[in-house]
């Protein structure tokens, strides 16, 4: 539940007012990430709603943030929202090209309120191009910049990685960085900008290490034939007895030694160069595995360089004695939710208040932004 009144920042961005026009995905996991770190979000909600489709009290996206209900369709909204950004540092929206102009607050509209501040923009394929005014999801923007083709087996369509990659990956944390490079410049030279955070730019630059390996011949162009895309037979997922799974990342030769060594097929030492000889090592691989539970294997790689895990499920993994105790997971408002990362040693975060509720804090955010016209008509 949202406090009753502000809670005093907790991060290296205490100080920072951020408004959020309310949408879903990767502008509000931005917006999150912004308030984990200290920021004062305020997020402007439309009246009905305008997140995930679930209650609102386990949107954990809209942590550490404070909601305001505006209609920017009605006469006064766009002046409330205006009023807003005067007052802040950062605006994130995530419209398609040119709706925020059309509402009245777009950043010419905003910039001339407040010159130094910085305008954020998520889109999936960016401000301009032939995409540019396109409806989009995640699939589709990774599709084209050739990172979805690179994910999975070589004989099955390319595999699904949730919408990991585009939206939060190459969306949500490059806008991040957009904007707090450009808030560093506003701070120092008194002007603001505009951020285009593409999805497609987010996603391509992701690849940025792979096609230089392209380039210089160290990596083929097709799924599964490749040292980090399970092409190869120690870098990869294996089943085992109980239908869960492990994972294997054995690449330096140390390492590989102690897997062969601690799986017990000692005799394929000589197959981690021989690329002729993967596809025995990777049955032999699979047959081991296969002999054993999870938890077994497990056990017997417990303690070990030989960089392998077992893959966990969501529920799983926050009782993990490695995450446990590091606290990567925490629990607040009986929900267990990521803990906000990374850390900071001098300004240190933390979940302060839970998801918040639309338009429950618009009294409090009118009182600290010293905007009385948000209560309008909220009476």
């Amino acid at each position: 539940m949202t406090t009753a009144s502000h809670t005093p920042a907790a991060g290296p961005l205490g100080g920072v007012r951020v408004v959020e026009l309310a949408g879903i995905g990767p502008g509000p996991f931005a917006a999150m990430l912004l308030a984990d770190l200290g920021a004062d979000v305020v997020r402007v909600d439309r009246p009905g709603g305008s997140g995930l489709a679930i209650d609102p009290a386990y949107d954990i996206t809209n942590r550490n943030k404070r909601s305001v209900i505006v209609d920017l369709k009605s006469p006064d909204g766009p002046a409330r929202v205006l009023d807003l950004a005067a007052r802040a540092d950062i605006l994130i929206e995530g419209y398609r090209p040119g709706v925020a102009e059309r509402l009245g607050v777009g950043p010419e509209a905003c910039r001339a309120r407040n010159p130094k501040l910085v305008y954020g923009r998520m889109t999936g394929w960016g401000q301009e191009g032939p995409l540019a005014d396109r409806a989009g999801h995640d699939i589709a923007y990774i599709a084209l910049t050739g990172t979805l083709g690179m994910i999975g087996d070589a004989d099955q369509p390319p595999a699904v990685p949730a919408n990991l990659i585009g939206d939060y990956a190459g969306g949500s944390l490059y806008l991040v960085v957009g904007v707090l490079a450009a808030l560093h410049h506003a701070r120092v030279t008194g002007t603001g900008q505009v951020v285009d955070a593409a999805i497609v730019d987010g996603a391509v630059h992701l690849a940025s290490m792979i096609h230089g390996m392209f380039a210089a011949g160290g990596w083929q162009d097709r799924r599964g034939a490749n040292l980090l895309d399970g092409g190869c037979p120690y870098y990869g997922t294996y089943e085992t007895a109980d239908g869960k799974s492990m994972a294997v990342g054995a690449l330096e030769p140390q390492f590989y030694a102690e897997f062969l060594d601690l799986l017990g097929i000692e005799g394929h030492a000589g197959s981690r160069k021989d690329i002729a000889r993967w596809g025995e090592l990777r049955e032999a691989v699979a047959a081991r595995f296969k002999s054993r539970t999870r938890d077994e294997w497990t056990a017997v790689f417990d303690g070990t360089d030989a960089c392998v895990a077992p893959v966990l499920s969501l529920g799983e993994a926050p009782h993990h004695p490695h995450l446990a105790a590091r606290g990567t997971f925490t629990d607040h408002g009986g929900i267990t939710q990521p803990a906000p990362a990374p850390r900071f040693s001098a300004t240190p975060t933390g979940v302060r208040t839970g998801p918040a509720r639309p338009g429950a804090d618009t009294a409090d955010v009118a009182r600290d932004w010293d905007v009385p016209d948000l209560m309008k008509g909220q009476e």
